[in-house]
């Protein structure tokens, strides 16, 4: 059997579909830079809805609690989770950093203080995913040894919140607070 005959066979049409699956389709960037913030939108929606239930669960009383010295408190969880994010997304995207422009994260010690932060967080993550220009939201930048477009990268941020909703949680059991179901992804 001839090559030309091999893969009419193989592929049970003639080659010119096989030829057109050959060649790279042209992808509409601003169509999937749509796709790509309605999905971080959203992640990010259900994110926000996950860290407050799991922060607004502790009592006041415990916002200065943490199981060692060395450990962060509950309320340094969220004031960490909230400082790490927006500088290095800042510094990624090359865009203003709410914490060094005269806001003191260090003053948000109370649990209406710390909720307050947590929601600017998320409402600074909305800004950021809808106004980052979509060549900024596509290109390639080093992320733990390798490279990765910024979208993956607001992933990456979220990612690390769930890390300390997850120690939270941990938290508030050691202070007698079943947190509210497994709320998952």
């Amino acid at each position: 059997m001839n090559r030309l005959s091999f893969l009419k066979n193989l592929l049970g049409t003639g080659l010119l579909p096989a030829a057109a699956l050959a060649r790279p389709v042209p992808i509409d960037l601003e169509s999937e830079a749509q796709r790509v913030r309605r999905e971080l939108l959203e992640a990010w929606a259900r994110s926000e809805m996950l860290t407050l239930i799991t922060a607004t669960q502790m009592p006041a009383e415990s916002y200065d609690f943490k199981y060692t010295p060395e450990a962060m408190t509950f309320a340094e969880q969220w004031r960490h989770c909230c400082q790490f994010t927006t500088t290095l997304l800042a510094d990624r995207l090359g865009i203003a950093d709410p914490y060094k422009n005269g806001r003191d994260l260090s003053k948000a010690v109370t649990k209406q203080q710390v909720l307050d932060e947590v929601k600017a967080l998320y409402a600074f993550m909305r800004q950021t995913i809808t106004t980052i220009p979509d060549a900024k939201l596509f290109e390639q930048a080093d992320f733990v040894g390798g490279m990765v477009p910024n979208w993956r990268y607001l992933y990456a941020m979220e990612n690390h919140i769930i890390h300390h909703r997850g120690q939270c949680m941990v938290y508030l059991r050691m202070n007698g607070v079943t947190p509210e179901g497994y709320l998952g992804w």
